[in-house]
């Protein structure tokens, strides 16, 4: 699947088809025939509740959705037969209010409650409470959520099961000083996660004594504001590693099994980014034996339902049991910064062949501060992995996102990377192509001539539809037929000359000396735009222009900013005031919208270049804010309890 970069609001991909057991095929023939229910309770939100609803509906099964009072517009709410506030935004009072959502059991007389995945998927105290009103919890039972969703019993009944597991510590560290302690008994570096965490909330890497101390305070605050429980552990960390996970089935009988795997390893902030299936790292007979130790540790806890195992695979296969999750796969996967903000456009590109979308938005759907802000779940397939990429590639420069920042560019750039179209990857991926951040696609010599010619082609094509008026009743104020227009368009700061004139559907463009034509139908109401450049078909988005040439396109998945004017009006444009840049060394800015969880300076206080300022909670996941430089703090602007929004000011320094 594929994740999200800095600043943005989350779109997940996933990877190819693979080959699974006809046992998944009789299973999933099996669920469209069985009905078990009259009504459940989807205790979630978003596309896992949009995708059980849509199931049920087809099994003709009644929904109940339970929301909060910001979520009362959504997606979800629409589509269920009834709907249930069970508080306000925050979701420890509302997805999390266990007396609230089982008030609405009640009142809605549900027989059975479906808790998609984080949440209270894994909580034995919501699966005791079911039982205790004889409502079925559709899922493992409360032993083996509680055996699966602790990380310390899970990794000794792994142990146990005979299941390989990463060398560590298997009881809680208490605090922060008996955490440094493990750690040089264990040996640096070292991973310090939640006992009862997942994806990726309330997890640290930690590389020496001040890290840990660091690691165990982050992770701990956000384990608790996650999961309500901030027990930590804490193991060895396997550097450079594959994260592959097995998908395990299983039933009340004793029966188990393993749908072959997921490769994992695109990450950041053990965040999963992107997913494939199946791994083309794997062989047959390490895929088997994962498989077997998967379905061994299952039956140990007497699992029935589906789950998944993950494992982490260093590079001469020997694999280590990570974790188990009782429950789908299914989290937020991101790249950097969350963004908020409300669609204003949105197209998902189920038009083309081998695409599916799992989404619980659209056009007007609001991405909050308070939940994790995925788009969507976009997935291809193909009859090999080849197809299945150029598929992935297509969908992505299909799929129209406005109103909030997305990870399109980096999805787009993962999967045409050639260490991963290799298969030459790990969890240090992203930080090995990226080691300064992603900044975007990289244009060639020849991309860069296309995108010119391209934004050339339409700057003319606006000119020439603002000179045309219906039915033609009115004099033009300029003369409407031009042989060529002579522009300059400024990109990364470079200026080039470009020459266009049009032929019908055809613009010549001369770019730096090179020729080149550009063939489009030119619908400049469309959100998406298919253009041949000598040949070679690209899909762009025109994203924003302005009176003053500003003009934002969206090409191989990336938005450049160009700004194109006439040969006359950048003659002119050299005599205008340019705005001063704002010295951000001295100011401390929110880079996302959250909420301030610690300040730890006043004015008068004297810092250090990378010293913590404050710490900044944003979708469930705590952000440390450092200051830019040596200095002493001139005024606060925050303190704990605020919310912030993106580019608020924090703290100057002098």
């Amino acid at each position: 699947m594929a994740g999200l970069w800095v600043g943005t609001a989350s779109l997940v991909a996933v990877g190819r088809r693979g080959r699974w057991p006809p046992q998944q095929l009789m299973l999933s023939a099996a669920l469209r025939t069985l009905k078990t229910f009259d009504k459940i309770l989807i205790a979630n939100r978003g596309e896992i509740a949009c995708r059980v609803i849509r199931t049920c509906k087809k099994m003709g099964i009644k929904t109940v959705a339970i929301h909060s009072d910001v979520d009362a517009s959504s997606v979800h709410v629409k589509m269920a037969d009834e709907a249930v506030c069970v508080g306000p935004a925050p979701t420890s009072k509302s997805y999390l209010n266990m007396d609230a959502i089982m008030e609405a059991i009640k009142k809605t007389r549900a027989q059975a409650v479906h808790p998609g995945y984080g949440f209270l998927s894994e909580n034995k105290e919501f699966a005791r409470c079911l039982a205790a009103e004889d409502v079925i919890f559709i899922g493992p039972d409360t032993h083996a959520i509680q055996a699966m969703g602790d990380k310390i019993e899970s990794k000794l009944l792994a142990k146990k099961a005979e299941v390989n597991t990463i060398p560590g510590f298997d009881g809680v560290v208490k605090d922060a000083e008996e955490a440094v302690r493990i750690a040089r008994e264990i040996g640096y570096p070292v991973m310090i996660k939640a006992s009862a965490g997942g994806g990726g909330k309330g997890m640290r890497i930690a590389w020496d004594d001040e890290e840990t101390r660091d690691g165990f305070r982050l992770s701990s605050q956000e384990a608790a504001s996650s999961f309500g429980d901030d027990r930590l552990l804490i193991e060895k960390f396997i550097d450079n590693p594959r994260h592959i996970e097995i998908q395990v089935l299983g039933d009340k009988h004793g029966n188990a099994l393993w749908l072959n795997e997921r490769e994992c390893s695109i990450q950041r902030r053990n965040q999963k980014v992107v997913e494939e299936a199946p791994s083309i790292f794997l062989d047959a007979e390490t895929r088997r034996a994962m498989g077997e130790q998967a379905v061994a540790l299952a039956r140990a806890v007497k699992y029935s339902s589906a789950g998944t195992v993950e494992f982490l695979v260093d590079s001469k296969k020997n694999f280590y049991f990570l974790e188990m999750n009782t429950r789908l796969q299914d989290p937020y996967k991101s790249f950097g910064l969350p963004s908020i903000g409300r669609l204003s456009q949105y197209q998902e590109p189920l038009h083309l062949p081998g695409v599916r979308v799992d989404s619980g938005i659209q056009p007007g759907s609001d991405i909050s501060i308070y939940y994790d802000p995925m788009i969507s779940k976009l997935i291809t397939y193909g009859s090999d992995r080849t197809e299945a990429l150029k598929r992935m590639a297509d969908a992505l420069d299909n799929y129209v996102i406005r109103g909030v920042t997305h990870n399109i560019a980096l999805l787009r750039e993962v999967i045409v990377n050639s260490r991963f179209v290799k298969g030459d990857i790990s969890t240090k991926f992203l930080s090995d192509v990226y080691p300064d951040g992603f900044k975007g696609h990289m244009l060639t010599k020849s991309e860069k001539n296309q995108l010119l010619a391209i934004a050339s082609s339409l700057f003319v094509a606006f000119q020439l539809r603002a000179q045309h008026f219906q039915e033609n009743s009115r004099m033009p104020v300029i003369k409407p037929d031009i042989a060529n227009w002579e522009l300059s368009i400024k990109l990364h700061d470079k200026v080039h000359t470009v020459v266009a004139s049009n032929n019908g559907s055809t613009f010549s463009v001369e770019v730096d000396g090179s020729k080149l034509n550009v063939t489009s139908t030119w619908n400049l109401a469309s959100p998406l735009l298919s253009v041949s450049v000598d040949g070679t078909q690209r899909t762009v988005q025109c994203l924003s222009r302005e009176a003053g040439g500003n003009m934002s396109i969206q090409f191989l998945g990336t938005v450049y900013k160009v700004n194109i004017l006439t040969k006359l009006a950048a003659e002119l444009n050299r005599f205008m005031l340019e705005k001063v840049t704002e010295d951000t060394s001295s100011v401390l800015r929110s880079p996302m919208p959250g909420v301030v969880v610690a300040v730890s300076v006043k004015p008068g206080d004297a810092v250090a270049e990378g010293q913590e300022i404050c710490v900044i909670e944003a979708m469930k996941m705590q952000n440390s804010m450092t200051a830019g430089k040596t200095g002493t703090v001139k005024s606060v602007h925050c303190q704990a309890g605020d919310t912030v929004g993106e580019g608020d000011l924090l703290v100057e320094l002098e």
